[in-house]
């Protein structure tokens, strides 16, 4: 399988907290080529209607927080495009939660199967409309694929799903805390394991062995939770995988790690 990283939306500048030139918040996202699956999408980002029409599709006071650029060109289906592909062989898309700088690039793919948590989409359809979730994203009825919170266990790491349709090197672990139903994504890139950890947590210091949170980002994950105490337990975990197991795990959010993926 060949992997891209993709940023699908900048956002306000943030300081960094080790010496690194400040930078805009990403959508890290991933387009994988797979050998029978097609194109799968890891996180949808913000799409064409949002950057056509934010007044409608995103809420107020999340855009003016966030400062979302808003650019075509950082869209998914325009990147997929960039890269040579026919949008439409995006056959598959991978959420890690519904939230929407996740959920955005969805219409734009209206044949893909869309993978997510079942506790996560039974939350989103209830809530909205809200300013985590925003039913614009899902009115073209996409083809849901989801999931129960029980599985098998993976590098110590209980109820994790392969997923339907796609390779075994493709799953979907549970990091609950942000939202009821989100959930990282790994990926076998033939060396190691990856893991798209999504808003499990929000930069990069809070992998390290005494976590360092980023003041700023950090009262928005805060503000976020939904479970305080499973959000640190997911985070445990993923300090776990990546200091014991040897993961390569990054967030949806943190530029310096999509830039160290980037080379």
């Amino acid at each position: 399988m060949r992997i891209h990283h993709l940023n699908l939306g900048s956002m306000r500048e943030i300081e960094s907290l080790d010496g690194r030139p400040a930078a805009r918040a990403v959508c890290h996202a991933l387009l994988i080529e797979t050998p029978a699956s097609g194109l799968v999408l890891v996180e949808a980002g913000l799409g064409l209607d949002d950057v056509a029409k934010p007044g409608e599709m995103l809420e107020r006071e999340w855009t003016e927080l966030v400062q979302p650029l808003l650019s075509p060109a950082e869209t998914a289906v325009r990147q997929v495009a960039a890269l040579g592909h026919d949008p439409r062989d995006v056959r598959h898309i991978v959420l890690t939660h519904l939230d929407v700088d996740h959920s955005g690039g969805l219409p734009d793919f209206p044949d893909a199967q869309v993978h997510v948590m079942e506790a996560e989409l039974e939350d989103a359809i209830g809530q909205a409309p809200n300013r985590r979730y925003r039913p614009g994203h899902w009115a073209h009825s996409p083809k849901w694929v989801t999931y129960p919170g029980t599985g098998t266990r993976w590098l110590g790491v209980a109820g994790v799903r392969p997923l339907t349709g796609l390779p075994e090197d493709i799953l979907l672990v549970p990091l609950d805390g942000h939202t009821r139903g989100h959930a990282g994504v790994a990926v076998n890139d033939g060396d190691r394991w990856l893991l798209h950890a999504g808003d499990a947590y929000f930069y990069h210091g809070e992998l390290d062995r005494r976590p360092q949170p980023h003041p700023l980002m950090d009262v928005v994950q805060v503000s976020a939770q939904v479970d305080p105490e499973r959000r640190v337990s997911s985070q445990e975990r993923l300090r776990s995988l990546a200091h014991d197991h040897g993961v390569a795990v990054f967030s949806a959010h943190d530029p310096w790690e999509l830039a160290d993926h980037l080379g």
